[in-house]
């Protein structure tokens, strides 16, 4: 039995021994349809309630490239900006221009300060995300949160590849909410299944990291993330040596008015 087998969706009487994850995955939910058109609608209503002032903010990931793939579709003007956070995978990175060359996009590049990185790493260490929760949030504050602000800096609303099914922290992702700042999150794909996403890619041809076909389901930085095992649910290669409760860096917290760096 393979690393994926035991993923929502998939039987490991269907596996190929080396099958992408299009193979995997592809199949629509019932109700698909559904909610591809709930999503569309989604969209459409909030880049013309939002007036120019709004951004996917794209992990890269899956999920993100469906709904980058959904912007440039319906012609609709969300930006598109991504947090380089200096630890990606090459992969990850190169999906960058993939995307400006298929969709004719530009995407807004964010990354950590400089000076910022030099005193945090001269500090604690390259490695100090393993040495402590503290530090390991600390380094998601320098290279990810700070970024992020910058992003979102008058913006009047983001949109993210939240699904309810990554995990049990995100197991009540609403569709849209409103931050204690005003600012609107619209979470499209809340209530899409992993099936769902890669039936959409599937047949929307929609560019992917070849990490997922790796068995990693949910790609960060790469010093945390690891491909999932066995009966593992879909963000345990994130910070696979802390406990599930700790598993966010901070940019979908849902306490504080405005994202800052723990």
């Amino acid at each position: 039995m393979n690393a994926v087998s035991e993923l929502p969706g998939f039987s490991s009487l269907q596996a190929p021994a080396r099958a992408s994850a299009v193979e995997l995955y592809a199949r629509p939910s019932a109700d698909f349809s559904a909610k591809l058109d709930a999503t569309i609608d989604l969209l459409r209503h909030a880049a013309q309630d939002h007036g120019g002032r709004i951004v996917q903010a794209t992990s890269l990931g899956a999920e993100d490239m469906v709904v980058t793939d959904l912007i440039a579709r319906l012609h609709l003007p969300i930006a598109i900006g991504t947090l380089e956070t200096g630890k990606l995978h090459p992969e990850t990175v190169a999906l960058i221009p993939r995307i400006e060359e298929r969709y004719g996009l530009k995407v807004e590049v964010y990354r950590p300060r400089e000076e910022q990185v030099v005193h945090f790493v001269r500090a604690n260490g390259e490695d100090a995300m393993y040495k402590s929760i503290e530090l390991r949030k600390a380094c998601c504050g320098v290279r990810k949160m700070e970024p992020l602000s910058r992003m979102l800096d008058g913006r009047a609303a983001w949109v993210t590849g939240l699904r309810r099914e990554q995990s049990n922290n995100r197991g009540a992702v609403p569709v849209v909410e409103t931050e204690a700042n005003g600012r609107t999150k619209l979470n499209p794909l809340a209530a899409w299944t992993w099936n769902d996403v890669w039936h959409y890619i599937a047949s929307h041809d929609v560019p992917f990291n070849p990490l997922h076909d790796e068995f990693m389901p949910s790609i960060g930085c790469a010093p945390c993330t690891r491909a999932i095992a066995v009966g593992e649910d879909f963000r345990a290669g994130r910070w696979w040596w802390e406990d599930e409760a700790a598993k966010e860096c901070g940019l979908h917290a849902t306490k504080t008015a405005e994202p800052v760096a723990a």
